[in-house]
């Protein structure tokens, strides 16, 4: 999963948004990887996804607050699944004190 920092054109469809990865981010848009992206007023993102026999490309719009979305243009961010929950969850992909899960215990009744 990568993240375009910075802001995006929102009003750019899949052929807009593909070029931008090839060009910006210097991928390929094929490969079997989501690519996230973010508008100005950064309450919405749209997500990028090939599929085998086609692009899906996805929008969710905060109602409420704005998505913590990384500006700088030098690096393109790799994400985990838990860093992804949290920005769609509205808060920063860097938690120093986030709780950890828990270990599976085994129980004797």
């Amino acid at each position: 999963m990568y993240i375009r920092p910075g802001y995006t054109d929102l009003r750019k469809g899949i052929d807009g948004l593909c070029l931008l990865v090839q060009s910006s981010m210097k991928l390929d848009p094929r490969q079997n990887i989501h690519f996230l992206f973010c508008g100005r007023k950064t309450s919405t993102i749209k997500g990028l996804l090939w599929e085998e026999d086609g692009f899906m490309l996805i929008t969710k719009r905060l109602e409420n607050g704005k998505f913590q979305w990384p500006r700088t243009e030098e690096e393109v961010i790799a994400l985990s699944e838990q860093e992804l929950r949290w920005l769609l969850d509205g808060l920063s992909i860097v938690q120093k004190n986030a709780i950890r899960p828990a270990r599976k215990r085994a129980y004797i009744v």
